[in-house]
């Protein structure tokens, strides 16, 4: 990456407290020299022109349909194989049962997100949304990865506005943002080649985006990738919010190395290094207008000191229905309480505020 050496990090501070937009280059500048306490300082102002005092939470939960999947990430923890004693694949009642369990709860969203299962059709997957509203019509479901939606609708033989709009009709009415890991082709061939390209990833969500539906984005940090690999993958999501405007949130997050052969030999990295990222991610994704501390991937405390580093979502309170992470190394049991949101909110200086998927205020 080329640097002008005359551009100091104070210069590009400057900028940034003025409201202006930072270059690859400069990001590289920031990303490298400024001190953390200026990162948080810059990324607070951006957040608090945006969302003000305000913390947002969610009432949520997620289904994970199966960890059978097709492809084998060296970073993931999750995946299993078939016949694995470890691998799961819930039939569409044993579905319905999870969603009975909590149809009398304060839910407003469901989180559906699994392994791509070879066996499993975009037709099987539309059942199961069709359940959940069936179960609990109020919610709003947010579901499958882009890596997911390519499988299955590719396999139908369509394209992907015909194969979103099946599932729309269904009652799926956001996509979550993973599946991204880090854009950088060769990377990608390194951590996880069998996998959809970062092309499939930007196409899709650029596809649901001109549909009208609402989607986030991710990007996995902390592994073998570089500052620079990790200015592009925002730098791509940038340009590609620029262009549709479909993006709610902005979800980084941290390898986790427990469980994974990509694990082997590495570190993870500090907290401070998690604070400069998002930070860094708040400050140059100037048009994304959420930035999320997902709690159940750092930790209840790392969560908390996020929100002084640019974050304005917490997440939701999860009801202990994910294992992607917990099967990585993070919470064991993921739950948090209305109550614990607002708590952090407020030792952050700020005001916890329950939104439903579109960032909408919940009055209750």
């Amino acid at each position: 990456m080329s640097v002008n050496n005359n551009n100091t990090y104070e210069d590009i501070a400057a900028k940034v407290s003025a409201g202006g937009r930072i270059s690859r280059e400069e990001a590289g500048v920031l990303w490298r020299t400024a001190p953390l306490s200026l990162l948080a300082e810059l990324a607070c102002g951006i957040r608090h022109r945006k969302s003000g005092d305000v913390v947002y939470y969610n009432c949520n939960f997620h289904i994970e349909p199966t960890n059978i999947c097709l492809f084998n990430c060296r970073f993931c923890s999750y995946r299993r194989g078939a016949g694995d004693p470890e691998a799961w694949n819930h039939s569409l009642e044993e579905i319905a049962d999870i969603v009975r369990s909590r149809r009398d709860s304060a839910v407003t969203e469901v989180h559906i997100v699994g392994g791509v299962h070879p066996d499993h059709d975009i037709w099987f997957y539309a059942d199961m949304i069709r359940i959940v509203k069936e179960i609990m019509p109020h919610v709003s479901v947010k579901a499958f990865t882009a890596i997911e939606l390519a499988y299955m609708i590719e396999k139908a033989g369509m394209s992907y506005e015909e194969g979103l709009r099946l599932l729309r009709d269904a009652g799926m009415e956001a996509i979550p943002g993973g599946g991204a890991e880090i854009f950088d082709e060769k990377l990608r061939a390194r951590i996880c080649p069998e996998k959809g390209s970062s092309e499939v990833w930007l196409a899709m969500h650029k596809a649901a985006h001109r549909l009208g539906i609402r989607s986030n984005a991710t990007m996995l940090y902390g592994h073998v990738e570089t500052v620079e690999q990790r200015i592009d993958h925002l730098d791509r999501l940038r340009a590609l919010q620029d262009e549709t405007g479909g993006f709610d949130a902005f979800i980084p997050l941290k390898y986790r190395r427990a469980g994974n052969r990509l694990g082997e030999g590495l570190e993870e990295v500090p907290v401070t290094e998690d604070m400069r990222t998002l930070a860094m991610s708040r400050i140059y994704l100037d048009n994304f207008p959420h930035i999320k501390a997902y709690w159940v991937m750092y930790g209840k405390q790392t969560a908390e000191m996020a929100l002084g580093f640019g974050a304005d979502d917490m997440d939701g309170t999860i009801d202990d229905s994910t294992k992607i992470y917990s099967m990585a190394g993070a919470e064991e049991k993921p739950r948090l309480t209305v109550d614990d949101m607002k708590a952090m909110a407020a030792s952050a200086g700020l005001r916890a505020v329950e939104r439903d998927t579109f960032y909408n205020e919940i009055m209750r």
